[in-house]
């Protein structure tokens, strides 16, 4: 399978990397025992989550920094069907930024290890009040980057 690039590399540190383990619930199948296309989303949010909680930049860590961080963009690439009681993995991808907000690319591969998902996420960083895009980055994303940049955060 031919994976896309969703992001440019940017001058930076190496991407972070997140992977969690899930197994398709009876909920997310369709009739035909594959998951729904609209639980994809859910799957992206379990391992971003992972790995923001990780790395300190989490919901709850951004909202106590006063920034909102609602999804601009998703995008999914389905390439094979993922099935009921199957267990399956979740890779988030952090790709460096300089932009005030936040790239996250997703690899899902079922336990042969085949890719059978890809796609990414793009997140505003906003302000939570006036519901408008920050044009600066701001102090506790510039910590955080600082840290990933001197290999604090792997």
């Amino acid at each position: 399978m031919m994976r896309h690039r969703y992001f440019r590399s940017e001058p930076g540190p190496q991407p972070l990397r997140q992977v969690v383990e899930r197994t398709v619930r009876f909920e997310e199948v369709d009739p035909l025992g594959i998951v729904w296309h609209g639980r994809y989303p859910s799957y992206f949010e379990d391992a971003r989550l992972a790995l923001c909680n990780r790395i300190g930049i989490g919901y709850r860590d951004c909202y106590a920094a006063g920034v909102a961080t609602p999804i601009k963009q998703i995008h999914v690439d389905y390439s094979k069907p993922l099935h009921f009681e199957e267990t399956f993995t979740i890779e988030a991808i952090l790709h460096w930024c300089d932009a005030a907000r936040i790239n996250m690319e997703y690899l899902l591969r079922n336990r042969e290890g085949e890719v059978t998902t890809t796609g990414y996420t793009v997140q505003l960083l906003t302000d939570p009040h006036q519901q408008l895009p920050l044009l600066v980055v701001p102090p506790f994303m510039e910590t955080f980057r600082n840290r990933w940049k001197t290999g604090e955060i792997a």
